[in-house]
């Protein structure tokens, strides 16, 4: 089992949902990445997700999108990614790290490449949001063979059989998209996100992980009541918008939003 199958069953073991963070690495700026990482883990995370900048973030709002401008502006690329992990790595061994992107910045360096320096620098799944489960049966052995879990999303608009085929390919966890839209939009309905993820149960034992608008320790525990670990992200991100010419004053500002969530999951 690599770190992420062991965190889940860790979890399940204590009756505990996973709480997921996602941020944006390289934002506001790169020498910050690590040092944001370790607050999460400190405020309650069992999985980061760590974002790749990317030019065109299709799924993502515009909080995303203007997280990923801001790393942009310094040049963050795939390989100082992995240098935030190789780093992070150096004090925290157990915590599960996902890189969270687009397959044109994996593309750029080749598949093959990407996942040798993933696995070297500590990473343990990746999430390819325009990545699909068709293209898997040549991905997916080659990351396997590393290490490196296969994380796919399933949307409130998926069809069954297209479900069973995520499903059939996934590892990890599945990304159950709670919303139709981009990251940051509406409020979410726990009601309906329990409706949906009723038959994904019947077709995989991958915990479901529900992400888009999870904002507080309200929607966290509302979610939580249903799923087996909540994502957040935009209610993050915000955070480090908020507080870009004061970068020192970031860490805090997550604890703040994911102590709330940890305290609700675990209430």
């Amino acid at each position: 089992m690599n770190r992420i199958d062991q965190r889940f069953a860790a979890l399940k073991a204590e009756g505990r949902r996973a709480l997921i963070p996602y941020i944006t690495a390289g934002d506001p700026a790169p020498q910050y990445t690590v040092g944001f990482m370790h607050a999460l883990v400190e405020a309650g995370a069992d999985v980061i997700e760590l974002g790749v900048p990317f030019s065109d973030p299709m799924a993502d709002g515009p909080v995303i999108q203007k997280a990923c401008e801001r790393a942009l502006k310094h040049g963050v690329r795939l390989s100082h990614l992995f240098e935030m992990v190789r780093e992070f790595r150096q004090t925290d061994s157990e915590t599960p790290v996902v890189l969270m992107g687009y397959l044109n910045p994996v593309e750029r360096i080749g598949l093959a490449a990407f996942a040798d320096q993933a696995t070297e620098a500590g990473v343990d799944g990746v999430l390819i949001v325009d990545m699909p489960p068709e293209e898997a049966d040549e991905v997916g052995p080659l990351f396997k063979a590393r290490g490196l879990a296969s994380i796919f999303l399933v949307a409130p608009t998926t069809s069954r059989a297209r479900a069973a085929t995520i499903c059939a390919h996934g590892e990890g966890y599945l990304y159950y998209v709670s919303l139709k839209g981009v990251t940051g939009s509406a409020i979410l309905n726990a009601e309906d996100v329990a409706e949906h993820l009723a038959p994904l149960r019947e077709m995989t034992g991958l915990p479901l992980c529900v992400g888009f608008g999870i904002r507080d320790g309200a929607s966290a525990a509302e979610v939580g009541k249903v799923a087996d670990g909540v994502i957040v992200g935009s209610a993050l991100v915000n955070r480090i918008a908020e507080n870009a010419e004061h970068p020192e004053a970031i860490p805090a500002a997550l604890k703040a939003v994911l102590g709330e969530m940890r305290q609700a999951l675990d209430a």
